[in-house]
């Protein structure tokens, strides 16, 4: 202000504007409005003190004040917006930065994420050029990036393909998600089974821009599958019954062949136990051994009698075996099971014809000889008696001769049934073959009591006899030996009831005797 002051007033402002100016620039808007107030209080009360000749001394000084505080209030605000405006633009720069760096990081992760996933994924735009192809995808077709960015679908997949993907391509571009199956070659070569998507991209406008492909190999899906159905065909179709239970024995499924064997339907069986079809022939003894067989070594197998819906019994050949779980225990128990009633019977039958005489149903030898062993070994553990009788029919080829074959074995079935209603069920009636019969006496009283028996056979073979309109009657003569005074074994003592036999022969025949050393025996005398 000082050497201004005698150029005049007007100039002496000129001073004040550079000064605001550089607060403005350096400090910033409210030191440039602090020093526009500063200078008007310094040209209004410092000024008269300072200098000789005051800088207001008319109204219209006090407008030239008024102008310069509007100038640096000007001056200040066009200072801040310059810096606001400078501030935006380093913002602005700093968000596109940062947006750039993360759209690539996006980017990179998305593309990490796509790369790492084991299924394929693809982008297909409008024209059916690839925008984007992960490792998968890659490495299926055995492409590298820059080979397969921007290939028509057509030119990888070739015509056959891609007639039979048309269809889902134009859904996809109409906006609607593809799904479907199909097999491909890879170029490792082989067959792979995939299980493909077709995703639409929409835009905002409802503009269908492209699509997302998806396709997952299914290939160990698919022979698993195979298996399974190839299971559930086996499991439906055998004709042995399946029961699967759970680890406490609840039934949790049956095959068609249960249901035809048991009656019970699968809706009935599941839910239930096994103990549904129990007959109660076994003991607890038997399921205790069977159980134990199937916790020490996985697997029981046997026969089990048991009840169908209907009540009949039968007969079933089953393996019962434990699965275990991931921990070692019990998870599931299978039975297989077949109905072998039929069978049982037949070897029942044959049997009964091994050790059977066809004609009477009696026991033949072989049964006699394995039934007296068994009654020697209790009775020399329990120390009582046997006694065998050998009987011989008197007058029998005569009528075979005089009515015939066919009376003759009608002769021996009455001859049979007489026998059987004379001795007790402990005792055994056999048939030797031709007109020789036996009977095992089991532990008799004495020897009056088999004599008693041995009179009654005789009296009771003897009385007359109506067969096929033919009148008839015969005798018998009986051989008598004991155990365990005449021998020790089941041959001998039926070798010395033979003997005894010829004896009563000899006597006059009807009637019997009992063996003793003087006898011969049947190798010994002439056939009969």
């Amino acid at each position: 202000m000082w050497p201004l002051q005698s150029l005049g007033t007007d100039l002496a402002w000129l001073t004040f504007y550079p000064a605001v100016l550089v607060v403005a620039l350096y400090a910033g808007f409210f030191a440039g409005l602090l020093a526009t107030l500063l200078s008007c209080l310094a040209v209004t009360l410092l000024g008269p003190l300072l200098v000789g000749q005051p800088f207001i001394e008319s109204p219209a000084d006090f407008l030239g004040v008024a102008v310069f505080a509007f100038g640096g209030l000007l001056v200040c605000a066009m200072v801040e917006s310059l810096y606001r405006a400078k501030a935006r633009a380093d913002q602005a720069l700093k968000q596109a930065q940062s947006a750039a760096l993360s759209s690539a990081r996006n980017e990179q992760f998305i593309r990490s994420i796509a790369n790492a996933a084991p299924n394929m994924i693809g982008y297909w735009d409008r024209d059916l050029r690839c925008r984007f192809a992960n490792q998968a995808y890659l490495a299926w077709f055995g492409k590298h990036p820059g080979e397969l960015i921007g290939t028509h679908m057509r030119d990888l997949v070739g015509e056959q393909l891609y007639a039979l993907n048309e269809p889902h391509i134009r859904g996809v571009l109409a906006g609607e998600t593809q799904r479907f199956q199909r097999t491909l070659a890879k170029a490792g070569g082989g067959v792979g089974y995939i299980l493909g998507n077709y995703i639409p991209d929409i835009d905002a406008h409802g503009v269908v821009n492209g699509f997302v492909t998806l396709a997952g190999e299914v290939t160990e899906l698919k022979e698993a599958q195979a298996q399974l159905e190839l299971a559930a065909s086996v499991y439906a179709n055998t004709v042995e019954g399946i029961t699967v239970t759970d680890a406490d024995g609840v039934i949790l499924a049956v095959n068609p062949a249960f249901v035809e064997i048991t009656g019970y339907s699968a809706a009935e069986a599941v839910g239930q136990t096994p103990r549904l079809l129990r007959s109660n022939r076994h003991d607890r003894a038997f399921y205790v051994a069977m159980w134990d067989s199937i916790k020490t070594n996985g697997r029981w197998k046997g026969d089990i009698w048991n009840r169908r819906k209907s009540g009949d019994i039968f007969l079933e050949r089953i393996t019962i075996s434990m699965i275990l779980s991931a921990d070692g225990g019990p998870l599931r128990y299978v039975a297989v099971f077949s109905d072998i009633t039929d069978l049982w019977r037949k070897d029942e039958y044959l049997r009964h014809l091994a050790f059977h005489d066809a004609l009477t149903e009696l026991p033949n030898r072989f049964l006699l000889l394995e039934r007296l062993g068994q009654q020697i070994a209790i009775a020399q553990r329990e120390r009582f008696s046997l006694a065998v009788l050998f009987l011989d029919l008197d007058g029998f080829k005569v009528v075979n001769d005089q009515f015939g074959h066919e009376v003759g074995d009608e002769l021996l079935r009455v001859v049979a049934q007489r026998l059987q209603a004379l001795v007790r069920q402990s005792d055994t009636v056999a048939r030797l073959g031709g007109d020789e019969f036996v009977i095992a006496l089991n532990n008799p009283a004495n020897q009056d009591e088999v004599a008693s028996i041995a009179l009654h056979v005789v009296e009771s073979l003897a009385g007359p006899m109506q067969l096929q309109g033919n009148g008839i009657q015969i005798g018998c003569s009986i051989g008598i030996a004991l155990f365990p005074a005449d021998a020790l074994t089941p041959a001998d003592l039926i070798k010395q009831a033979d003997a005894a036999m010829y004896s009563a022969k000899a006597a006059g025949k009807n009637t019997w005797r009992f063996f003793d050393a003087t006898m011969a025996t049947p190798s010994d005398v002439q056939p009969r």
